[in-house]
């Protein structure tokens, strides 16, 4: 692969303006499709084999013409302190703000004092119910204005009026990424000391995740992409676009400092770096593509868009960096080094990556200790781990959605904001209604039920939908006992009655996600640690060199679950990332984390250990080969590490909560990952191994092709045609024949 990347190094490096073309007009042809293409997206989140969503596609299917996912309000009214909602003059103002809500997207607007239970027994909230007949993400902005006019001329008089459901749901708003660029910028200026090679990096990247989220708006009403996919993908590809590049220009600039002509330089880079860009790229596109196991459409969706864009940014570090180079010529080097002639000058005091390497494996025990030891104190709080999904009651307490949602917690009680909706598929009982009626008086009759409305029957009358409200919060343990119990009696109802009876509801769905992910969580750990683990085998020809990588990795990923729980669920330092109100941790978030960090933690792993493989097979001892490692890869891998900490941590700024907590876990994980996993835990344990860790079975080492990532018979071949090259110059020839004399 060495010899291969080489020579697309120095293709890339002659034909500069045909490659850079190339990627430009690629850009272009993106950005035209995503202008082009329609601006609707997909949010709808469904599980197929869960309860939950048989329940949700049966009402499509008996219920024609009811858009069960189509956009809901729940417009709610406070009287006035010391006041009735039911007293004629707000009476009036509130059936007035409803009379309001027409329109072309508008189903129906419930009248609160015409709909059973829509006023509370205190009588100072009411509620109104209002559906649409379009997805939240297709309701025009005239619609969402009438919403929002009607609440404010309730206010006007007097009342206290507030919003929440999915029909105010609109695109978040981003993060700061521009921040985690300027860092970016930043760290590659000081560790380049060069302009030019600080932007190549972010150039590349830039246009890359161009590419890349363009490529995915113009699919989206294709393949039903949701809005975040295209966050995630930036996310993602502007860490791995950046890093990618930063080793090939590092290695470029190494191989100058060498004495190497220009394009020699860049082959070699693309040759060595670009070996270990590609499979740190696998790594990551195999976790991200791995998502599909969990079967759950949305993840799946972002997984491969994920890995997407970064097969792209590697492409781009492999074609488009050597181009950029060609251009560049010398200013990739610091101003003092283009001022020098020939080879910079070696030697001076060691650089701090070999202080360090050598402190270690002085310490070894002490290293490693330390870092295990710290970082399972840090995982301490994932024991205590609650999932969920988020919904109005985690949205910020001065947004009008979480003002709706603790007006009617005090009006209804705090398991109104989570009803529970449970289907019965009456079609093959023979007394259908007398199904339904004992589906109510066995819920009616259950522990936690604050309410059951009668059941409400299709035109058919082989279906009834009944809504049960729980007294507990929607993301307590005993409204999910309930849901269990509930499904457990209706096993008991269907064999008595024939009917089939099964809950569904955000609140059920969200037990459903997961429990769904929680199932698997393992297999998928499995198949991304099982392949990754095969393919550092291929990389590094060792068996215990890709082990120390993937236990690592386990360890920091746990310790970064410590951290989001910590923040997110505990609420330890919240106000200092935004967090406003704490809660369970996003059902996805887990298993996400597990994908997406350990696809980035391997590209540590890579760069930083290929470089120690690549000593130790030139000749140096174990220890040595650690050292130059570091003395290499330390600085470029600090410079990495802090770069991407950066893009991500830019995305906590992000009024989406999924975004938020994943900014926040990915940014604790490549830190925890990067600089104890990486730069202590493994050349402590590669100084405790010594020489057996890059051993490989005999029989293996046969069956395992080589790659060659560090360039070995890249070199064999480079030294082969050197000598042909002085074979056939005849000043080399005399000088051999003098010598003979």
């Amino acid at each position: 692969m060495a010899t291969f990347l080489y020579r697309l190094g120095r293709l890339a490096f002659r034909r500069r303006w045909y490659a850079a073309l190339i990627w430009v007009l690629l850009l272009v042809l993106a950005g035209t499709g995503a202008a082009t293409a329609s601006k609707s997206t997909n949010n709808d989140f469904s599980i197929p084999g869960t309860e939950a969503q048989a329940a949700f596609d049966l009402l499509e299917q008996r219920f024609p013409g009811q858009t069960p996912d189509g956009a809901a309000a729940r417009v709610v009214f406070k009287a006035p302190d010391g006041q009735k909602i039911t007293d004629t003059k707000n009476q009036q103002a509130v059936e007035k703000a409803i009379a309001e809500l027409k329109g072309p997207q508008v189903d129906k607007a419930g009248n609160p004092f015409e709909t059973p239970g829509a006023v509370s027994k205190d009588g100072t909230v009411a509620y109104s119910s209002v559906s649409y007949q379009a997805k939240p993400q297709d309701l025009t902005d005239a619609t969402r204005d009438t919403l929002k006019g009607a609440a404010q001329h309730g206010r006007d008089s007097g009342l206290t009026v507030e919003i929440g459901g999915s029909a105010l749901q609109s695109m978040p708003e981003g993060g700061s990424e521009a921040i985690g660029i300027v860092v970016s910028a930043i760290v590659l200026l000081i560790t380049f000391s060069s302009l030019v090679a600080a932007g190549l990096p972010l150039l590349t990247a830039i246009i890359g995740v161009g590419i890349g989220v363009s490529s995915i708006t113009a699919l989206a009403p294709v393949l039903d992409l949701s809005t975040n996919t295209s966050t995630l993908a930036m996310m993602i590809g502007l860490a791995v676009g950046i890093d990618y590049a930063l080793f090939i220009v590092s290695r470029y600039r190494a191989e100058l400092a060498e004495g190497r002509e220009r394009e020699e330089a860049a082959g070699r880079a693309v040759g060595t770096a670009g070996s270990a860009v590609v499979f740190a790229g696998l790594t990551v596109v195999i976790a991200l593509a791995g998502l599909a196991v969990v079967n759950i459409p949305m993840l799946t969706k972002m997984g491969m868009a994920a890995a997407g864009t970064v097969a792209i940014a590697v492409l781009i570090a492999l074609t488009l960096i050597p181009a950029l180079l060609g251009f560049a010529g010398r200013k990739v080097l610091a101003r003092k080094d283009r001022k020098r002639e020939g080879v910079p000058a070696a030697g001076g005091k060691p650089n701090m990556g070999t202080r360090w390497a050598r402190f270690v494996l002085r310490k070894p025990v002490w290293v490693l200790a330390a870092g295990v030891l710290g970082l399972g104190a840090i995982a301490v709080p994932a024991a205590s781990l609650q999932l969920g999904l988020p919904d109005d009651g985690a949205a910020s307490k001065s947004s009008t959605q979480r003002k709706a949602y603790d007006l009617l917690a005090e009006g209804f009680g705090p398991g109104f904001n989570g009803p529970l909706m449970v289907v019965t598929d009456a079609a093959k009982a023979k007394d259908p209604k007398a199904a339904a009626n004992t589906v109510v008086d066995t819920i009616k009759g259950m522990d936690d039920v604050a309410m059951v409305t009668p059941a409400a029957f299709n035109k058919a009358g082989d279906t009834a939908t009944i809504t049960v409200v729980p007294k507990s919060k929607p993301t307590g343990t005993k409204t999910e006992d309930l849901v269990h119990a509930i499904r457990d009696k209706g096993a008991k109802i269907s064999s008595d009655t024939g009917a089939k009876v099964l809950v569904t509801g955000s609140t059920a769905m969200n037990i459903d996600v997961s429990q769904k992910l929680n199932d698997a969580l393992l297999p998928y750990l499995a198949l991304v640690v099982g392949l990754a683990f095969l393919l550092l085998m291929v990389v590094f020809r060792s068996v215990l060199v890709p082990l120390k990588a993937a236990l690592g990795f386990l360890l920091s990923v746990v310790a970064a679950l410590g951290a989001v729980v910590a923040v997110f669920q505990w609420g330890w330092l919240g106000g200092l990332f935004g967090v406003e109100e704490t809660g369970p941790i996003m059902s996805m978030m887990p298993i996400f984390m597990v994908g997406v960090v350990f696809g980035l933690a391997m590209d540590y792993e890579v760069f930083l250990v290929t470089r120690m493989r690549e000593a130790f097979v030139h000749g140096e001892r174990p220890g040595q080969a650690v050292v130059t490692g570091f003395k290499h890869g330390a600085r470029v891998v600090s410079a990495a590490a802090v770069i991407m900490i950066s893009v991500f941590a830019g995305f906590i700024g992000s009024s989406e909560s999924m975004i938020k907590m994943i900014g926040f876990g990915l940014a604790v994980a490549v830190f925890f990952d990067a600089f104890i996993v990486r730069m202590a835990i493994v050349p402590a344990v590669l100084a405790l191994l010594g020489k057996s860790a890059w051993w490989l079975p005999g029989w293996l080492a046969r069956i395992l092709p080589n790659v060659d990532v560090e360039g070995e018979g890249l070199q064999k071949q480079l030294a082969q045609t050197v000598t042909r090259s002085d074979d056939r110059d005849p000043d080399a020839d005399g000088e051999r024949k003098l010598a003979r004399v």
